[in-house]
């Protein structure tokens, strides 16, 4: 029953997370704070919404450039897509370039909002994300299969996206418990 309990909790939090993201620039502070919760509630300790919101406050605070660096990346793929479409030359090359390194971005993002802790700094958070999404491509591809789920869940019910962002968070928390257990047993 333990397993069922967190998967729950998982989707409970991924609906937090949804709710706190809705300002579209609150998103990697939801995740950290969903993340958060979620590291709790594993440590057996106690977690409830006013933890969660308190942690989104804290988050938020610094977060909301991440936000914006986000969105701006978006633009740009939406950019470099208009140019594949196009049918400019070096087009397709440009396109698959520019959809992997917002991969890229999105799971170091991720990493990073998997690790923060109140009074974190996001600039070195994504500075060894970015290093840990190189340096570990199978947790960096469960996390990009995680992305997918809910991109496919909004797709088919757009409702069904919300519990899935605490599963992708969920993998995010145990992909990175994995590099640091990996990194104290050397």
């Amino acid at each position: 029953m333990r397993g069922f309990a967190v998967f729950a909790e998982c989707l409970l939090t991924g609906v937090w997370i949804a709710v706190a993201s809705l300002p579209l620039l609150t998103l990697p502070a939801a995740v950290a704070a969903g993340a958060a919760h979620l590291r709790r509630v594993l440590a057996h300790e106690v977690s409830t919404w006013r933890e969660f919101t308190a942690d989104l406050r804290a988050a938020v605070r610094r977060g909301w450039l991440v936000a914006v660096a986000g969105w701006a990346s978006a633009w740009l793929l939406w950019a470099d897509l208009a140019v594949v479409r196009a049918g400019l030359p070096g087009g397709p090359f440009a396109g698959t370039v520019g959809v992997l390194a917002m991969l890229g971005l999105l799971v170091a993002g991720l990493r990073a909002a998997a690790r923060w802790r109140p009074g974190d700094s996001w600039r070195v958070l994504l500075a060894g994300a970015a290093r840990r999404t190189l340096r570990d491509p199978a947790g960096s591809l469960s996390l990009i299969c995680g992305i997918a789920v809910v991109a496919a869940s909004a797709w088919f019910a757009a409702p069904l996206a919300a519990p899935a962002l605490g599963v992708v968070t969920a993998c995010a928390l145990a992909v990175e418990r994995r590099v640091e257990r990996r990194s104290r047993d050397r």
